[in-house]
């Protein structure tokens, strides 16, 4: 179980820590290394901006068979069988080899946290300088360190990449209340020229949103749009900048996981699984350098190569990506129906689910 040392607020005191690993960033990335951390004995800290489950930062939709293969049922919401795939010319409905479901992000980060044994702290993660960490509360020192802060990088070398220059997409959503049976996806150029809009029930709530793959593209308007035409109230926002680039996993010494290494996959920009695979990989290389089975610097290579192996997929998606919006409205409907055809479908999304496969939970 997470401890904490300190509260917000006035009661936050100065840091001044060593530990075993530090892990920066406490969404799924974060919080799956911290997993596979918890019967190593070590001292293992994880410090975030954020309490643990704060802030969502997706519309929170997986494959529930990830869901199932780390015990987090518990934050499941709702399930879909079908994907349902508008555009302006034709409707088309993808019955799915798997499930897919909606989850609640603060009960599911509670779930996994309770899964790890660390320390947590809220503190703001400024820069490094070899194994110490700068934050606005303190220094943070460590041998093993993990950026899992999301895009920015903010460990990497160098000033990061800001948008529009940076390999991102941009989406926000609206959370009305309501309900709903489908999941549905839309690939309209009245929302978005590049990209696509979404809808997600959860149980009580709808997450509706637009995404970009052109970060120039300012996605409110259109947001605002897409839920005024489902008859859902544009409420309670939650916007996000999203990777559709994989980048070096190691660098300097340190390992990144999750959007700090661009494991989010393009075309979909589904982040969620890959993170928490990505981020069990990257557990189980320091698992193995804190038992001394191996060094740091073989963790590095190990860790750096494992997410490397996986780049000609990432890259195979973003040329998808980029196809997409250059097929005429009037030939994407007619695609996509064909490409429903049952077999097609299963096979596709078999592969699809490859990618970052549940079964590595246990494997």
């Amino acid at each position: 179980m997470p401890t904490r040392a300190t509260k917000r607020g006035a009661e936050r005191t100065p840091i001044d820590r060593d530990c075993d690993v530090l892990i920066c960033g406490a969404s799924f990335a974060g919080l799956a290394v911290a997993r596979e951390l918890a019967a190593s004995g070590a001292r293992v800290m994880v410090v975030d901006r954020y309490e643990i489950g704060e802030r969502q930062t997706s519309a929170c939709g997986i494959p529930t068979l990830w869901l199932e293969a780390l015990d987090l049922m518990g934050a499941h919401q709702q399930t879909f069988p079908e994907l349902v795939i508008h555009s302006p010319h034709g409707t088309a409905r993808y019955r799915l080899p798997w499930t897919f479901s909606t989850f609640d992000y603060r009960t599911l980060c509670g779930l996994l946290a309770e899964q790890g044994a660390f320390e947590f702290e809220t503190a703001t993660v400024e820069g490094r300088d070899g194994d110490t960490v700068h934050t606005d509360r303190g220094d943070i020192r460590a041998p093993l360190i993990v950026d899992a802060l999301g895009w920015r990088r903010v460990l990497g070398a160098g000033d990061p990449i800001q948008p529009p220059d940076a390999y991102l997409s941009r989406g926000l959503e609206v959370h009305p209340h309501g309900s709903g049976d489908d999941l549905e996806i839309w690939i309209d150029r009245r929302y978005v020229p590049a990209g696509y809009g979404w809808s997600f029930p959860a149980d009580g709530e709808v997450r509706v949103g637009v995404g970009s793959f052109d970060p120039r593209f300012h996605v409110k308007e259109t947001t605002v749009a897409l839920a005024r035409d489902l008859d859902r109230d544009p409420v309670r926002y939650q916007g996000n900048w999203i990777p559709h680039r994989i980048r070096e996993a190691t660098e300097g010494g340190v390992f990144f996981v999750g959007d700090s290494a661009g494991h989010c996959l393009p075309l979909t920009a589904e982040g969620i699984r890959t993170a928490l695979y990505f981020g069990i990989a990257c557990g189980r290389e320091l698992a193995d350098v804190l038992s001394g089975r191996q060094t740091r610097a073989a963790a590095l290579a190990r860790y750096g190569a494992f997410s490397a192996a996986h780049r000609w997929k990432f890259e195979w998606m973003l040329r998808v990506q980029r196809l997409i919006p250059r097929v005429p409205p009037r030939v994407l409907g007619p695609m996509l129906g064909a490409m429903g055809d049952r077999r097609f479908v299963a096979w596709s999304f078999e592969h699809y689910l490859a990618i970052a496969h549940p079964s590595f939970v246990t494997g």
